[in-house]
């Protein structure tokens, strides 16, 4: 009926304004948006939500009268988990479909490589994962967690709460574990941490072997000391490393794992009996009791057909993007990038946790920090929570080539990487991406 009633309210529209409106309207057509997420391949466990979560917020938008008199279209592809193939994708979305966003990515890898394209064809990129900062992109809104709206307040939970003395850094071998960590281990020697109590290993994308690193594992965690492991292993791998620990007897009172990468998503249908206990540090949490966190969940199992079916925190992450860009749209009044740019700074929406989430000039978002506690229904129940939001940091106060960048997309700056000590703009993201890929 509300569909019908929008086609009638647009048919009375067209008839005052003339024949020619009508015709430009029809010559306009739809408003397309790319949906860029792996729907095979190692991240598909975690991706496929993703994707079917921008096209029920788009049929949501469409249902309600869409957006500046248009209805959106969803144009999806599938770069498969091959990185080198997020770039062709991202160019084949931008030059050959026209889209007039892109919603997408999982890793920092995919990313990496669609920065310099998203830039080149000047794009937009809403960007709904955590990851491990030291990046602001003109053409990307980052809409997942930074460092510090994650990774750091995790590990004072675990200093302060549980009296964690030993930490074992565990992930796969790319840019965020990599970069989180090195971030992690000096902050961690900054709170005064030997060096000889942090351990840091990295496996391959869908390693499945775990039994000698857990091992290893268990061996370090027997020095006396209290010991945790801080997981940003991604996708797949996860299954088989939650089995091993217990497999080995090791238990959330043992050596407790706070996670990065693991969500409601990862955990359903996988026996979650082993892993109860353990941690996870998010934005967002299915269990948060909201209403409007409620409604979500109940669209979402009434789009998927799934009584069973979970949300989880980049979804609640596409939805504050998707939001924000709609309301951009509408205050640019065009889809135009250059101009939805300057009108999503300072764009407002509300989360799913019952407050709000904002648009920072440097294209990161405010967001509340909640630390979970996996049940045996693979839910989380929400232990601590930050008492308001946090501003993401483009660039970390703890590594000493980065505290001294500030990033504002904001004339006069317009700089995602402006040194204040040396008073000077450098190199765009997208650019220093495609050096460091030659």
């Amino acid at each position: 009926m509300t569909t019908f009633k929008n086609r009638l309210a647009s048919v009375v529209l067209a008839a005052a304004m003339g024949t020619g409106a009508t015709v430009a309207l029809a010559q306009e057509g739809p408003i397309k948006v790319g949906v860029l997420h792996s729907l095979s391949g190692t991240m598909a466990i975690s991706e496929t939500a993703l994707k079917d979560t921008v096209e029920m917020l788009i049929q949501k938008q469409n249902a309600e009268g869409g957006l500046l008199g248009r209805q959106l279209e969803a144009v999806v592809v599938d770069p498969a988990s091959n990185w080198p193939l997020f770039a062709e994708k991202a160019r084949e979305l931008l030059a050959q479909e026209k889209v007039d966003v892109i919603f997408g990515n999982w890793t920092s890898v995919s990313r990496k490589s669609v920065l310099p394209v998203v830039e080149e064809l000047n794009g937009l990129l809403f960007y709904p994962v955590q990851y491990e900062g030291e990046e602001s992109s003109e053409n990307v809104f980052y809409t997942g967690a930074a460092p510090n709206q994650q990774a750091i307040p995790a590990v004072d939970y675990l200093m302060n709460s549980i009296g964690v003395e030993r930490w074992v850094l565990a992930g796969t071998d790319y840019v965020y574990p990599r970069t989180t960590n090195k971030i992690l281990e000096t902050y961690l020697m900054d709170q005064g941490v030997a060096k000889e109590d942090i351990m840091i290993n990295y496996t391959p994308f869908g390693h499945s072997d775990w039994q000698n690193i857990v091992s290893d594992i268990k061996r370090f965690g027997s020095a006396g000391k209290k010991t945790a492991v801080v997981s940003t292993i991604n996708g797949d791998a996860n299954v088989p490393f939650y089995r091993e620990l217990g497999n080995q007897g090791i238990s959330s009172t043992d050596i407790p794992v706070v996670a990065f990468s693991v969500g409601e998503q990862e955990l359903s249908g996988i026996d979650t009996g082993p892993l109860v206990g353990h941690l996870a540090a998010w934005n967002y949490f299915m269990s948060v009791d909201t209403d409007a966190n409620y409604d979500f969940i109940d669209q979402w199992i009434e789009y998927t057909g799934d009584e069973e079916a979970v949300t989880n925190d980049p979804m609640e992450a596409h939805y504050i993007g998707f939001n924000m860009w709609v309301e951009a749209v509408r205050k640019a009044e065009t889809t135009d990038v250059d101009a939805v740019k300057d009108a999503i700074i300072g764009v407002t929406v509300p989360n799913l946790t019952g407050g709000y989430a904002a648009m920072m000039p440097n294209h990161h978002i405010t967001k509340p920090v909640l630390i979970g506690e996996i049940q045996d229904n693979g839910q989380f129940a929400i232990v601590w929570q930050t008492p308001s939001t946090v501003a993401g940091d483009a660039w970390s106060d703890f590594l000493p080539g980065s505290r001294d960048l500030i990033a504002d997309w904001r004339a006069p700056m317009s700089c995602g990487n402006f040194n204040v000590k040396e008073g000077k703009c450098g190199a765009s993201a997208g650019e220093q991406a495609k050096a460091a890929a030659e």
